[in-house]
């Protein structure tokens, strides 16, 4: 089943996708929004099934399905978490400053808190005020949850997925030195983050969801040049079982909280990167110094996951950085 959201007020009006993202039907009779469905699964799944199974078979006729309409699948939730789960890029960005990785980023998932007041869809752009700040794309996976008890173990967490996508986490990267240096986190240095235009249920992913990994490339194009398509289900050092059990160690996790991968990664880079600081690194590490610049005004970035028959599961993240003038 594959779920979107059209742009309509504040929370989007949920609609059903077919599995060629080619056509789609309004879900009103199931769940005006995502996160009315996400607050009601038990009782809405089925009845979202049936439409999807409908719409597959060609019994609905429904109507042409356009991305550039699509919000966010979830604009508003009510929590956000983002990992950093491929440990092995954390590993080169620190090799890359000369400083040592602690033995428990193997043991102990890396975790933040972001703001999820207003994410965005995937052609809306990436609004900046400064080039200066250092832009750049990450490309993720991300799950989405129903109610999750706190204290929940990461093999019963599995069961708490319902919903799966990709995401553009936009990292200013020369504004987070300074915030990590006062030792509180992330804030100004992650503006809006970007989803695909539909959410899938696990089922739709076949093989290629399995121990809570995604095991497919994820592709990032920059201005029509690949910079990378590492597997997400390589070399991902804790899984989303891992990440959802971290997260809810201390407290409960309301429907609709979504967990992110982090930036996906695989060792040695040999298909690439999906963030344009990894490139750097491996440039310092290589030649001393990066070549590579962060992003401009104008920059596209496309961010696209397909099947193994090669058509798309989630829609393309297609976004172009644009320059915002804040009122004086």
């Amino acid at each position: 089943m594959k779920l979107a959201s059209l742009k309509s007020g504040r929370d989007g009006k949920l609609v059903v996708v077919n599995r060629d993202l080619t056509k789609a039907v309004s879900a009103d009779s199931a769940a005006s929004t995502m996160q009315m469905a996400l607050d009601h699964w038990a009782d809405v799944e089925p009845q979202l099934k049936a439409i999807s199974d409908d719409l597959n078979a060609g019994k609905i006729e429904g109507f042409d399905f356009d991305p550039a309409q699509c919000d966010a699948p979830l604009p508003r939730a009510y929590h956000w978490a983002d990992g950093s789960a491929y440990v092995t890029h954390v590993e080169l960005v620190r090799k890359a400053r000369g400083a040592e990785l602690p033995a428990t980023f193997w043991e102990d998932p890396l975790i933040y808190m972001g703001a999820s007041d207003a994410f965005i869809g995937p052609r809306d752009p990436i609004d900046v005020e400064s080039e200066d700040w250092g832009i750049d794309f990450e490309a993720e996976i991300a799950v989405i949850t129903d109610d999750v008890p706190a204290g929940t173990g990461p093999v019963q967490a599995l069961d708490h997925i319902k919903l799966i996508t990709i995401l553009n986490d936009v990292s200013l990267r020369n504004l987070i030195p300074a915030e990590l240096a006062k030792q509180f986190g992330f804030y100004q240095s992650k503006p809006q983050t970007a989803f695909a235009p539909v959410f899938v249920t696990p089922d739709e992913l076949g093989d290629a969801w399995k121990d809570g990994k995604l095991h497919l490339p994820l592709h990032a194009i920059l201005n029509g040049t690949k910079i990378g398509s590492p597997n997400a289900g390589i070399d991902m050092t804790f899984n989303f079982g891992q990440l959802i059990a971290h997260v809810a160690k201390s407290r409960a996790l309301e429907a609709g909280t979504v967990i992110g991968s982090g930036t996906i990664s695989n060792k040695g880079s040999k298909d690439g990167s999906c963030c344009l600081a990894e490139v750097r690194c491996l440039e310092t590490i290589a030649d001393g110094k990066p070549s590579t610049p962060f992003m401009s005004f104008g920059d596209r970035i496309e961010i696209e996951m397909f099947d193994e028959d090669g058509k798309t599961i989630f829609g393309r993240i297609d976004q172009v950085v644009k320059q915002y003038h804040p009122p004086r």
